[in-house]
């Protein structure tokens, strides 16, 4: 159903866009989502159509109009899910690696939307104008474990209301490259899209948002450790970042930790096929019933050989 809401901006952000200023206002849309709708006129500052790049100035009346849901351009397709809990309000589920989430270039087919339209058969959330995509959150395609997916607008909006707050608990298992020294410990760096790689993220206290991780150690392995990790915060790659930005990035990460990997591979002989990150645990508020709900998802066969591989000899 479509609807419009109106938001006054509180202050000017020199170094903001508009597009990215309400990635933050509405993460119930992707940041592309929000662009498409700024693009066709569906948002308007101070009753005027702008550009995403625009900048939020102080007392300016932002409407957003989120449009009908179109039909949605992915096909069903059917792939298997490895379901955790289902009811009338949501499903969650324990994403393998390797699985897209979104149809995207390159990835138009055998995603997980492709997967979710062929299971729940139109009974997915059409938030964000594209009819039944379901996705209240994201893992990248490396990453496997715990994702909720919505099946109705208001289960949308009340979870991404609690990822928005903060409510919602996500921990993480990690292999990282290195002898972490210490058992445990916090990480507040801001992070930005990184200045000259788009794809990346980078830490940057100037232009970035806060970000928040802590993790305790669980086991130690032949130059390398498994950490368990908390997310406080939700930006892009925040696990992969921060444990870069501290010098131990993540086992099978050649994005952020490249030469790390290349001498982990020389003193184990022993090469990981992805990034070692898995979505471990997450629980949150049903928007129904209003009980707190956790879930935790096996390892999957991979992570566990890289445990095997990186064990030390009793």
């Amino acid at each position: 159903m479509s609807h419009t809401e109106v938001l006054t901006i509180e202050k000017t952000l020199p170094s903001e866009r508009l597009d990215t200023y309400l990635r933050g206002k509405f993460p119930i849309a992707s940041r592309g989502a929000i662009q498409r709708l700024i693009e066709e006129g569906h948002i308007k500052v101070n009753g005027k159509t702008v550009k995403p790049t625009h900048t939020p100035r102080a007392g300016e009346l932002v409407e957003v109009h989120w449009p009908e849901a179109r039909p949605a351009e992915a096909q069903p397709e059917e792939i298997p899910l490895d379901i955790l809990h289902e009811d009338e309000a949501l499903l969650v589920l324990n994403k393998p690696p390797g699985l897209v989430v979104h149809p995207a270039s390159g990835n138009e087919e055998h995603t997980l939307v492709n997967a979710l339209l062929h299971h729940c058969r139109g009974q997915l959330s059409g938030i964000g104008g594209v009819a039944r995509p379901g996705i209240v959150h994201r893992l990248d395609k490396e990453t496997s474990g715990c994702m909720v997916i919505a099946k109705t607008d208001e289960t949308h909006l009340a979870l991404s209301s609690q990822f928005a707050s903060r409510k919602v608990e996500k921990i993480y298992h990690a292999i990282l490259c290195g002898e972490l020294p210490r058992e445990r410990g916090e990480i507040r760096a801001a992070i930005a899209r990184h200045a000259s790689h788009r794809k990346r993220m980078a830490v940057d206290e100037d232009m970035g948002r806060p970000a928040r991780t802590s993790y305790h150690l669980l086991e130690r392995l032949n130059s390398a450790t498994l950490v368990e990790a908390i997310l406080h915060t939700g930006r892009t790659h925040q696990i992969r970042v921060h444990f870069q930005h501290i010098g131990f990035p993540l086992v099978g990460d050649l994005t952020y930790g490249n030469r790390q990997n290349q001498r982990l591979a020389e003193l184990t002989h022993y090469t990981a096929p992805r990034q070692m990150l898995h979505a471990y645990h997450l629980a949150f508020i049903h928007p129904r019933s209003g009980k707190k709900m956790s879930f935790a998802a096996p390892r999957p066969a991979d992570f566990n050989d890289s445990l095997s591989a990186l064990r030390l000899p009793e």
